[in-house]
Formats: C-alpha cells, sequence, structure tokens
C-alpha cells in the first residue's frame, strides 16, 4: 500500500535563475486608459488639446494651455467582468475595486514684459494609477485529451533522477523545480527507477482523456506614474512641454489549479486528482520621460505632436508554490502526496525595456462651445526587452518577443460640447492587438461618455468608460498550453474634484 506523504521544507530560496514570461512584459509594456473624469469620457485624445492635467501624459506641453492654476482629484470606480470559455463550458468572475486614482496641480508663471515672446511658464506634478491590477479570472470545463502531466513532464525531461530524489526544492533552478514538484507528487514516474542517471520519465495520472480542469487566477496591485512636467508657451502659438516620469509597481497574483479525472483505474496508484498553486510577487520602480509640442495654427486648428521613451523598469521578484495529488487504485484506496515546500525563491532583480510611443494629434474647437479631438499612436511591441540581455535566457526571450509582437495603432477621438456652465462629453478608443496572431490578446474596442459643472473656481466631472478586449488565456507556459478564450469588459465610473486658483 502506497503510504500518504508530507514533503515540508521550510525558509528561502535566493536563486540567479529566472522565470519570466511575455505576460509578464505585457502587464506593464500595455497602456491601460485612467485620468481625470473629463480625459476618460473624451476617450483620452488630448494630444492636441491640453488644458487638463492628465492631458500631460499624453503630451507634456498640454500643461502651458492651462490660463490658472488648478489642483484636481479623481476617484474611481473599477468593475471588471471575465467571461471564460474552456472547451465549451462558460463560467465569469467579477472584481470590483474604489480608489484614488489620479491628484496633481499646475502652476502658470505669466510673462509680462511685452516684448518677450516667451509669454508662460507652467510647472505641474500629477500622480496617476496607470494600470489597476484587481482582477479575477475563473475558467473551469472538461479538457478531452491533455493533463497538467504534460507541464511537469516537459520540465523533467534531461533532468537526472538523482537530482529529482537527492535535492532540496530550494537548491534547484525554475525548470528542475517544477520537475521536482511533479515527481514527489508521484504525478510523473522515471523510465527506470533504479537508474540514478535516468532522464525520461511517464505520467502517472490516469489514462483515458476527459479530465475536468479549473484555474482561478486572483490578482491585485497598482502600476503607478508621479509625473514632473515643465512647459512653455511661444506667442501663445506653440507650446512645449517635457515630462520626468518615476514609476512604481506592486502587483500580488495567486493562482489555483486543479484536475480531476474518473478514468478506470488498475492495480497500480494512479493519479485521480491534482491541485497546484502558485503565488507570485512583482514589485519595482521605474523611469521614463515624454516631449511634446502644440502648435496653435489658427484659432480653431490644433495639431500636437509627442514622444513617450521607453520606460526602464528594475523589478524584482518572490515565488512560492505548493502541489497536492490524490491516488487511486483498483481496490479504491485513495493515498495523498502533498508537496509543499514553503520556501519562497528570490529571483535575482531585473530590468524591463517597456516600448516607446510616438503620438500625432488634431483638435478643432468651435469657440466656447465644443471641440472635436483625434489621437494616433504607434507603438512597437517588438522593442519589449528584459535585461540583462546577454543573459542566455531572456536572450531566448527577448528574440520571442521579437518575433511574436507586433507594431501597433492606437485611435482615440474624443469630443466636448457646452451649456451655459454644462459640458457634454464623449469618447471612442481603438487599440490592435500587440501580437502578430491578434488571438493571444486581441483588439481593444471602448466607448466613454460623461458631463461637467462650472461652479466657477470649482468644477464636477462624471466620466463612465467601457472596454471590451478577447483573449486566450493557457493555464501554464509550456507543456500544457490549452487555453481557455476570456473576453474581458471593464467598466469605470470616475469623478473628479477641480479647484482653479
Amino acid at each position: 500500500m502506497k503510504k500518504y506523504i508530507y514533503l515540508l521544507f521550510a525558509g528561502l530560496s535566493f536563486s540567479v535563475a529566472q522565470s519570466q514570461e511575455i505576460s509578464d512584459a505585457m502587464r506593464y509594456a500595455q497602456d491601460n486608459l485612467s485620468g481625470t473624469a473629463r480625459f476618460r469620457a473624451m476617450g483620452g485624445a488630448f494630444g492636441a488639446l491640453g488644458g487638463d492635467l492628465s492631458s500631460i501624459n499624453v503630451n507634456p506641453a498640454g500643461s502651458a494651455v492651462f490660463s490658472n492654476n488648478q489642483i484636481t482629484l479623481t476617484l474611481s470606480n473599477f468593475n471588471t467582468k471575465n467571461n471564460s470559455n474552456y472547451f465549451g463550458t462558460h463560467t465569469s468572475a467579477n472584481d470590483n475595486a474604489f480608489e484614488m486614482n489620479q491628484t496633481g496641480g499646475v502652476f502658470v508663471f505669466r510673462n509680462h514684459n511685452p516684448n518677450n515672446d516667451w509669454k508662460k511658464f507652467s510647472f505641474s506634478i500629477n500622480y496617476e494609477n496607470i494600470n489597476n491590477f484587481d482582477n479575477t479570472v475563473f475558467s473551469a470545463g472538461v479538457n478531452p485529451t491533455n493533463s497538467v502531466d504534460g507541464y511537469f513532464l516537459s520540465y523533467a525531461d534531461g533532468v537526472p533522477l538523482s537530482v529529482l530524489q537527492d535535492s532540496f526544492y530550494g537548491e534547484l533552478d525554475h525548470g528542475a523545480q517544477q520537475a521536482f514538484l511533479g515527481y514527489q507528487a508521484y504525478i510523473i514516474n522515471p523510465v527506470d527507477p533504479n537508474d540514478a542517471n535516468n532522464s525520461q520519465y511517464t505520467s502517472n495520472v490516469t489514462p483515458g482523456g476527459n479530465y475536468y480542469q479549473e484555474n482561478s487566477v486572483y490578482s491585485n496591485g497598482y502600476n503607478g506614474k508621479l509625473s514632473f512636467n515643465m512647459a512653455t508657451s511661444f506667442k501663445d502659438q506653440i507650446y512645449i512641454g517635457i515630462n520626468l516620469n518615476s514609476h512604481f509597481t506592486d502587483f500580488y497574483r495567486s493562482s489555483t489549479f486543479y484536475e480531476r479525472n474518473g478514468n478506470p483505474t488498475n492495480l497500480d496508484f494512479t493519479v485521480k486528482s491534482i491541485a497546484f498553486d502558485n503565488d507570485l510577487y512583482t514589485y519595482g520602480t521605474g523611469f521614463s520621460f515624454q516631449i511634446g509640442a502644440i502648435a496653435k495654427v489658427t484659432n480653431e486648428v490644433r495639431l500636437g505632436l509627442a514622444y513617450e521613451s521607453p520606460t526602464w523598469y528594475h523589478l524584482s521578484d518572490e515565488f512560492s508554490q505548493d502541489i497536492a495529488a490524490v491516488s487511486e487504485n483498483i481496490n479504491g484506496e485513495l493515498p495523498a502526496d502533498i508537496v509543499n515546500p514553503n520556501i519562497i525563491n528570490y529571483y535575482s532583480p531585473y530590468e524591463l525595456q517597456t516600448p516607446g510611443k510616438l503620438t500625432g494629434s488634431f483638435a478643432y474647437v468651435f469657440g466656447k462651445t465644443g471641440l472635436l479631438s483625434i489621437d494616433y499612436a504607434i507603438k512597437d511591441y517588438g522593442n519589449t526587452q528584459f535585461k540583462p540581455s546577454n543573459d542566455v535566457y531572456y536572450r531566448g526571450l527577448n528574440n520571442e518577443m521579437s518575433n511574436t509582437l507586433n507594431t501597433t495603432s492606437e485611435l482615440r477621438i474624443g469630443g466636448e460640447y457646452k451649456i451655459n456652465g454644462w459640458s457634454l462629453r464623449g469618447g471612442y478608443r481603438f487599440e490592435q492587438s500587440p501580437y502578430k496572431n491578434s488571438s493571444t490578446i486581441g483588439d481593444l474596442t471602448a466607448f466613454s461618455g460623461g458631463f461637467g459643472y462650472n461652479f466657477g473656481v470649482f468644477k464636477l466631472d462624471f466620466a463612465y468608460s467601457h472596454s471590451d478586449r478577447n483573449s486566450q488565456q493557457p493555464f501554464f507556459n509550456q507543456g500544457f498550453t490549452d487555453a481557455a478564450r476570456i473576453n474581458t469588459q471593464n467598466n469605470n465610473v470616475s469623478m473628479t474634484f477641480l479647484f482653479e486658483m
């Protein structure tokens, strides 16, 4: 009879081995429309307009458009719904968060010398939560063919049996750790158990297909951006600005994969169910800069051009795992193998360089009654890089991203119409998939609307935005890569308090 096995370790593991994936890079490379309620209501199309604190995240020259000092504070409610389809089984999960996602101030200094063409100088500080990581995804269904055993087999191939038998989890690199968990949980077996150099393995999962599988992913955290902005205007016709941006991020993800099957058993103890937990914590800081210009061609027509540099992140990862597998034989005995190393892997800090972005803008202002604004941006996700780039693992991953990711375009359209003290706003946003296959992450479509009222020195703005995007999310990155089809819908309600001095 097979015994119950509990492998418990405790401690910390410091490793130079890496485990990053393309999805980790995309978490920071992709933009998420944030900011003031007016900015969100108009779809973020502010590159040629300025005059809004969030507009400096598109074009730094926008702060020189302000006529007076302003302070803003924005509160937002974020609701994310993920609809999953995994082999025909439909599930859904919701996540809701309320937070202060923007605050800042702009200070305008006028030059009263009539002989000086530089009429205005502005300085502003603005904080925005450019990405809210609170999210929940739940997928479930019956996989007709593949078990999670393929994940552990893919890592075990080539690893000597002696390593899996005689090593401690904390001594191994990431790949060998996955093989170790699969072997110690009795999910995989060596082809020759008597050969310490054996490096080939077979599955111990009950064969026959039709594996019921669940995958739950819960995440929270933020990606914050603090911008220090300076801008000036020449004859109140040309506006030039620069941002120096400090980034800081805190991300936590907990995932649980579960599998069971009802396939016929035999005299051997074969695996009937598996529960596999993975927890990731990533934190760090970054830096970027932006430069931009706005030209007031006529009283009605405005043109804008802005460049956003790559963001250079310095990140650290902490990672932990545990696994439990239940086996059964023809006699109905149910021994369990529980492997909980109780170890946190501290990986060596690494660098991530996200791609830069170029934005061209056009706006038409209808006197004091309204405006129409259009932004068009280009971004090459293939330039995303992990560093040090001479690292063997990162070199392969960077090549994969260069071949997998695409140059994308983004279109933002916004409009505003004023009636006395009221302002009515609407917006549209379209962003292409960053993947060449357009299915791993699909195109994004978003609509928004809102209104505001001017009380004089105080303004109050409201906005609602909705975005929709499809993606395919494999539960694991190799060996077992069957994916759930996810439709993600984001609904956001924002309220901005604006004080003018």
